[in-house]
């Protein structure tokens, strides 16, 4: 049995499992009780070390906020005292000026200004982005999928029964696609020679689209980031980019390796670092992930769950710091935001790779995923909230943050209550529930990661989100299945596609990795994004958004 603080996390649903054809029930319809672990109701708790974290992240410049606004007032009262003939007079006949004196004035002005602009952040814009579009020829249905996972003789009928019904509630399509080498029925297909060919497909296509898209020569990148959780070879797979496009020998190549499906928005992150220390150069961040390392040929259950995810997919990301860049990018990145969950036990175990009982490797998913994912999604965006939020939400967010600070007991008491149904119980007549920032109005667009259906319903419930605020992510999560890191990538394709992107708007990309990790990357448009003419979705983005019916 449950005990009451899991039976919170626990959701149930009756499923009609259809006519018994054979046993002794033959005949009869069967029904089965499933019995999920949701997404924690995150947004009634909040801890004020992660909300404190946020405003120190706005105000590190607050001095500036503090100081100028009182002396422009002070200045402007001493100033608006004195008619125009008695300014003129104090300014060019009272005052006496010696050539030593304006020297000190200027040198002075010219340092301070020198200081303040050296010291700014460089802007990191984006100029364009590829995401790789397999052919067709690895396009593979859901049926197809079992029915070609059967011929290799690698699963027995549960496991295949299994992963039936969890591609049947996956929320993926019959277009995504998967590497052939998988359904090979002799031997195991994770092999180097797999991993690098699968690998060299996908970066490589998507640098060729991205190189051509902008005009930059791959001797022009001074930062090189790759990010693929699972293929990790030597040399490196940054190393195979270097060589194939022959890049410059002093570029700085950095590989990432076992850090999950936000490992993109990392790769951005040290990216930025990068270009924040070198000057007027070029940054290239390549996300992938190699669909036969992900592969899990046994009977484990929570290892055959990536079985029915994973895709094949790669982005491939041009930053630059060059201010003169402003004219031809697409964005400019404003914040990240990182966190990690890794002290915790569960959150580190949550998706594990190891061996099973019969020594075959996977990645094993735990069943408190979901609840480890909201706590990390509650810490990411408490930090970032007060980056973006708007004043007016910021101040009502904050006053029922206090409250609560203030009078525990109270908000302790009626919560209680409300956990038994007996909302009466608060004496003090105020509300013990948070209120909720509507974060719809920081973002135009959202590109939350398409890990699966069950977690982006979760995540439009517990953030109050609307249906179209998801569609870039279950439409991505539908034609090309979960992409890993890239995902992200594939859902703003999706909204340039559509040509939603104008200028000024802001982006949220959120993604969630192993570890347990949860990242934020905003950016801005800087001009408005016309449909552009390569693109994944190209010829099929007049399907979506798929019907409910379509989906399922």
């Amino acid at each position: 049995m449950a005990s009451g603080g899991e039976q919170a996390f626990l959701s149930t649903e009756i499923v009609n499992r259809g006519v018994e054809s054979s046993g002794p029930d033959a005949g009869s319809p069967t029904f089965v009780v499933r019995v999920r672990r949701r997404l924690p109701d995150f947004l009634q708790s909040v801890n004020l070390k992660y909300v404190k974290l946020g405003y120190h992240y706005l105000i590190s410049h607050g001095i500036y906020l503090a100081t100028i606004p009182v002396l422009v007032v002070v200045f402007s009262a001493e100033v608006g005292s004195l008619s125009r003939e008695e300014l003129w007079r104090k300014v060019w006949e009272e005052a006496s000026y010696d050539l030593a004196t304006v020297l000190a004035f200027f040198a002075v002005l010219v340092f301070t200004i020198s200081v303040y602009f050296m010291s700014r952040p460089r802007p990191i814009y984006l100029i364009d982005f590829a995401c790789y579009r397999p052919s067709d020829e690895l396009k593979v249905s859901k049926e197809e999928f079992i029915e070609l996972a059967r011929a290799t003789g690698k699963f027995d009928d549960d496991s295949l029964s299994f992963q039936r019904r969890i591609l049947k509630a996956s929320g993926i399509g019959d277009e995504t696609y998967v590497p052939r080498c998988i359904f090979s029925a002799a031997g195991n297909c994770a092999t180097m020679k797999e991993g690098r060919a699968e690998t060299a497909a996908v970066m490589f296509g998507a640098l060729d689209e991205l190189f051509e898209k902008c005009r930059v020569r791959p001797k022009d990148v001074g930062v090189l980031v790759v990010n693929c959780s699972l293929f990790n070879p030597t040399p490196s797979l940054s190393a195979m980019i270097v060589n194939h496009y022959k890049m410059r020998g002093n570029i700085l190549s950095y590989n990432l390796g076992g850090m999950g499906c936000s490992a993109g928005i990392i790769a951005v992150d040290l990216a930025r670092d990068m270009l924040q220390a070198n000057g007027n150069s070029y940054a290239v961040v390549v996300s992938t992930e190699a669909v036969s390392f992900t592969w899990y040929a046994g009977r484990n259950r929570s290892m055959l769950i990536p079985n029915c995810f994973f895709r094949m997919g790669c982005s491939a990301v041009l930053l630059s710091n060059r201010r003169r860049d402003f004219r031809r990018a697409k964005y400019r990145l404003e914040h990240i935001v990182r966190t990690h969950k890794g002290s915790d036990d569960r959150s580190f175990r949550s998706v594990y790779q190891e061996e099973d009982e019969c020594r075959i490797k996977g990645l094993a998913i735990s069943r408190d995923l979901m609840e480890v994912g909201g706590h990390a999604l509650k810490t990411n965006i408490t930090t970032l909230g007060p980056l973006v939020l708007p004043f007016s939400e910021q101040l009502l967010f904050f006053a029922t943050l206090l409250y609560r600070q203030l009078f525990p007991a109270t908000t302790a008491d009626s919560s209680a209550g409300a956990a038994n149904d007996h909302p009466s119980s608060n004496h003090s007549g105020v509300s013990s529930k948070p209120y909720i920032p509507n974060y719809r109005l920081a973002f135009d667009h959202l590109c939350v990661h398409a890990a699966s259906k069950s977690v982006l319903d979760e995540l439009e419930k517990n953030l109050c989100l609307k249906e179209t605020d998801m569609e870039a992510s279950r439409s991505t999560l539908h034609r090309f299945g979960n992409t890993s890191s890239s995902s992200i990538w594939y859902e703003l394709a999706y909204l340039e596609a559509k040509a939603r992107v104008r200028r000024g708007d802001r982006v949220w990309q959120l993604a969630f990795g192993s570890g347990f990790k949860c990242n934020s990357a905003v950016w801005r448009a800087v001009r408005r994004v016309k449909k552009p003419a390569r693109n994944p979705w190209t010829d099929c983005v007049d399907r979506y958004p798929a019907t409910p019916a379509q989906r399922n």
